[in-house]
Protein backbone atom coordinates (compact mmCIF):
# COMPACT_ATOMS: atom_id res chain seq x y z
CA UNK A 1 0.00 0.00 0.00
CA UNK A 2 1.77 3.43 -1.24
CA UNK A 3 -0.37 5.31 0.78
CA UNK A 4 1.71 4.25 3.64
CA UNK A 5 4.56 6.30 2.54
CA UNK A 6 2.70 8.97 2.97
CA UNK A 7 1.59 8.07 6.57
CA UNK A 8 5.34 7.50 7.06
CA UNK A 9 6.65 10.78 6.38
CA UNK A 10 3.90 12.76 8.04
CA UNK A 11 4.59 10.62 11.19
CA UNK A 12 8.10 11.30 11.04
CA UNK A 13 7.58 15.11 10.54
CA UNK A 14 5.60 15.08 13.53
CA UNK A 15 8.17 13.79 15.89
CA UNK A 16 11.23 15.50 14.55
CA UNK A 17 9.52 18.64 14.50
CA UNK A 18 8.08 18.17 18.03
CA UNK A 19 11.40 17.04 19.04
CA UNK A 20 13.02 20.34 17.69
CA UNK A 21 10.80 22.10 19.82
CA UNK A 22 11.13 19.94 23.38
CA UNK A 23 14.86 19.71 22.53
CA UNK A 24 16.94 15.80 23.56
CA UNK A 25 19.95 14.59 24.03
CA UNK A 26 21.76 11.27 22.63
CA UNK A 27 24.12 10.69 25.41
CA UNK A 28 26.15 7.79 23.42
CA UNK A 29 26.77 10.38 20.62
CA UNK A 30 27.39 13.28 23.01
CA UNK A 31 24.62 15.38 21.14
CA UNK A 32 22.17 17.70 22.63
CA UNK A 33 19.69 19.88 21.61
CA UNK A 34 18.54 22.29 23.49
CA UNK A 35 14.74 23.16 22.84
CA UNK A 36 12.51 25.69 23.50
CA UNK A 37 11.34 26.69 27.44
CA UNK A 38 8.44 25.53 28.11
CA UNK A 39 5.68 28.24 27.37
CA UNK A 40 7.93 30.28 24.82
CA UNK A 41 6.63 31.65 21.65
CA UNK A 42 8.16 32.52 18.54
CA UNK A 43 6.43 34.82 16.27
CA UNK A 44 6.45 33.63 13.34
CA UNK A 45 3.39 35.52 11.41
CA UNK A 46 3.03 38.15 13.46
CA UNK A 47 0.77 37.50 16.44
CA UNK A 48 -1.23 35.33 14.20
CA UNK A 49 0.64 32.20 13.71
CA UNK A 50 3.18 31.45 15.95
CA UNK A 51 5.55 28.39 17.58
CA UNK A 52 4.87 28.00 21.24
CA UNK A 53 5.93 25.45 23.26
CA UNK A 54 3.51 23.47 25.66
CA UNK A 55 2.06 20.12 26.40
CA UNK A 56 -1.01 18.48 26.89
CA UNK A 57 -1.28 16.06 29.23
CA UNK A 58 -5.24 14.91 28.33
CA UNK A 59 -7.15 15.19 25.25
CA UNK A 60 -7.61 17.34 21.94
CA UNK A 61 -8.14 20.98 22.97
CA UNK A 62 -6.40 20.84 26.52
CA UNK A 63 -9.22 19.15 28.19
CA UNK A 64 -7.61 17.16 31.27
CA UNK A 65 -8.20 14.12 32.24
CA UNK A 66 -7.58 11.55 36.11
CA UNK A 67 -4.89 9.84 35.69
CA UNK A 68 -7.51 6.45 35.33
CA UNK A 69 -8.94 8.04 32.12
CA UNK A 70 -5.52 9.12 30.90
CA UNK A 71 -4.50 5.05 31.14
CA UNK A 72 -7.52 4.28 29.46
CA UNK A 73 -7.07 6.71 26.85
CA UNK A 74 -3.49 5.50 26.06
CA UNK A 75 -4.46 2.52 25.70
CA UNK A 76 -7.61 3.26 23.61
CA UNK A 77 -4.85 5.28 21.46
CA UNK A 78 -3.06 1.70 20.92
CA UNK A 79 -6.43 0.05 19.89
CA UNK A 80 -7.56 2.64 18.05
CA UNK A 81 -4.30 3.13 15.95
CA UNK A 82 -4.13 -0.65 15.00
CA UNK A 83 -7.84 -0.46 14.14
CA UNK A 84 -7.04 2.14 11.43
CA UNK A 85 -4.35 -0.27 10.35
CA UNK A 86 -6.41 -3.36 10.14
CA UNK A 87 -9.08 -0.89 7.94
CA UNK A 88 -6.89 0.57 5.91
CA UNK A 89 -5.13 -2.88 4.78
CA UNK A 90 -9.14 -3.99 4.41
CA UNK A 91 -9.56 -0.94 2.58
CA UNK A 92 -6.71 -1.13 0.22
CA UNK A 93 -9.32 -1.99 -3.01
CA UNK A 94 -11.16 0.71 -2.28
CA UNK A 95 -10.88 4.24 -4.33
CA UNK A 96 -7.85 6.33 -3.45
CA UNK A 97 -9.73 9.37 -1.44
CA UNK A 98 -10.59 6.93 1.52
CA UNK A 99 -7.12 5.38 1.76
CA UNK A 100 -5.24 8.90 1.41
CA UNK A 101 -7.54 10.20 4.35
CA UNK A 102 -6.97 6.39 6.56
CA UNK A 103 -3.53 6.70 5.92
CA UNK A 104 -2.82 10.47 7.33
CA UNK A 105 -5.28 9.69 10.48
CA UNK A 106 -3.20 6.52 10.92
CA UNK A 107 -0.40 8.96 10.90
CA UNK A 108 -1.54 11.56 13.26
CA UNK A 109 -2.78 8.60 15.78
CA UNK A 110 1.22 6.98 15.47
CA UNK A 111 2.69 10.56 16.34
CA UNK A 112 0.29 11.33 19.14
CA UNK A 113 0.63 7.75 20.89
CA UNK A 114 4.11 7.66 20.91
CA UNK A 115 4.37 10.86 23.20
CA UNK A 116 1.52 9.25 25.35
CA UNK A 117 2.68 5.96 25.42
CA UNK A 118 7.09 7.03 25.88
CA UNK A 119 7.67 10.61 26.14
CA UNK A 120 7.09 10.66 30.29
CA UNK A 121 9.57 7.30 30.46
CA UNK A 122 12.55 9.33 27.48
CA UNK A 123 12.14 12.21 29.03
CA UNK A 124 12.18 11.01 32.38
CA UNK A 125 9.08 12.65 34.35
CA UNK A 126 6.28 10.06 34.27
CA UNK A 127 5.73 6.18 33.67
CA UNK A 128 5.22 4.18 30.68
CA UNK A 129 1.32 5.42 29.23
CA UNK A 130 1.48 9.00 31.24
CA UNK A 131 3.51 10.77 28.76
CA UNK A 132 2.30 14.60 27.40
CA UNK A 133 1.17 15.50 24.25
CA UNK A 134 4.03 17.92 22.76
CA UNK A 135 2.03 20.96 21.14
CA UNK A 136 3.93 23.79 19.27
CA UNK A 137 1.49 25.45 16.47
CA UNK A 138 -0.24 28.38 17.75
CA UNK A 139 -3.04 30.19 15.56
CA UNK A 140 -5.06 32.94 16.88
CA UNK A 141 -8.53 32.75 16.12
CA UNK A 142 -11.55 34.41 17.83
CA UNK A 143 -12.89 33.79 21.03
CA UNK A 144 -15.26 30.71 21.18
CA UNK A 145 -16.44 28.32 24.30
CA UNK A 146 -16.33 24.58 23.81
CA UNK A 147 -16.82 21.93 26.40
CA UNK A 148 -17.53 24.59 29.27
CA UNK A 149 -14.02 26.47 28.25
CA UNK A 150 -13.66 29.39 26.83
CA UNK A 151 -10.69 30.11 24.47
CA UNK A 152 -9.05 33.10 23.51
CA UNK A 153 -7.28 32.04 20.77
CA UNK A 154 -7.11 28.14 18.96
CA UNK A 155 -5.81 25.51 21.26
CA UNK A 156 -2.19 24.73 20.38
CA UNK A 157 -1.76 21.93 18.04
CA UNK A 158 1.09 19.65 15.96
CA UNK A 159 1.30 18.13 12.99
CA UNK A 160 0.06 15.10 14.19
CA UNK A 161 -3.41 16.66 14.92
CA UNK A 162 -3.27 18.57 11.88
CA UNK A 163 -3.01 15.32 9.52
CA UNK A 164 -6.18 13.70 11.24
CA UNK A 165 -8.33 16.80 11.00
CA UNK A 166 -6.83 17.01 7.07
CA UNK A 167 -7.18 12.97 6.46
CA UNK A 168 -11.01 13.16 7.74
CA UNK A 169 -11.84 16.41 5.63
CA UNK A 170 -10.40 14.06 2.72
CA UNK A 171 -12.83 11.33 3.34
CA UNK A 172 -15.75 13.76 4.03
CA UNK A 173 -15.41 15.70 1.10
CA UNK A 174 -14.01 13.33 -1.55
CA UNK A 175 -14.89 9.69 -0.57
CA UNK A 176 -18.35 11.07 -0.23
CA UNK A 177 -18.34 12.73 -3.61
CA UNK A 178 -16.82 9.51 -5.03
CA UNK A 179 -19.80 7.15 -3.04
CA UNK A 180 -22.12 8.76 -4.66
CA UNK A 181 -20.88 9.09 -8.00
CA UNK A 182 -20.73 4.87 -7.41
CA UNK A 183 -24.07 5.18 -6.29
CA UNK A 184 -25.46 6.63 -9.16
CA UNK A 185 -23.80 4.67 -11.78
CA UNK A 186 -25.30 2.09 -10.16
CA UNK A 187 -28.78 3.26 -10.05
CA UNK A 188 -28.00 3.94 -13.88
CA UNK A 189 -27.09 0.64 -14.46
CA UNK A 190 -29.64 -1.06 -12.82
CA UNK A 191 -31.73 1.25 -14.95
CA UNK A 192 -29.65 0.15 -17.86
CA UNK A 193 -30.50 -3.69 -16.64
CA UNK A 194 -34.34 -3.03 -15.84
CA UNK A 195 -35.02 -1.16 -19.56
CA UNK A 196 -33.21 -4.20 -21.28
CA UNK A 197 -35.08 -6.81 -19.23
CA UNK A 198 -38.17 -4.78 -20.62
CA UNK A 199 -37.56 -4.32 -24.10
CA UNK A 200 -36.64 -8.05 -24.04
CA UNK A 201 -40.34 -9.18 -22.36
CA UNK A 202 -42.33 -6.93 -24.85
CA UNK A 203 -40.33 -8.19 -27.99
CA UNK A 204 -41.29 -11.93 -26.98
CA UNK A 205 -44.34 -10.93 -26.20
CA UNK A 206 -44.75 -8.99 -29.46
CA UNK A 207 -43.48 -12.20 -31.22
CA UNK A 208 -45.78 -14.34 -29.56
CA UNK A 209 -48.86 -12.20 -30.43
CA UNK A 210 -47.39 -12.46 -34.08
CA UNK A 211 -47.22 -16.47 -33.88
CA UNK A 212 -50.96 -16.39 -32.95
CA UNK A 213 -52.29 -14.01 -35.72
CA UNK A 214 -50.47 -15.94 -37.85
CA UNK A 215 -51.98 -19.43 -36.51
Amino acid sequence: MKVLYLTLIVFITDQASKLAVKGFSIPFLDFNWVGMDYGQSINVIGTFFRITFVENPGMAFGLDVGVTQKLFLSIFTIFATFGILYYLYKSRERDFALRLGLSLILAGALGNMIDRIFYGVIFDYAPLMYGRVVDFIQVEFWDFTLFGHTYETWPIFNVADSAVSVGVAVILLFHREKAKEEKLNMSATSNSIDSTISESINTTENGEDNNREKI
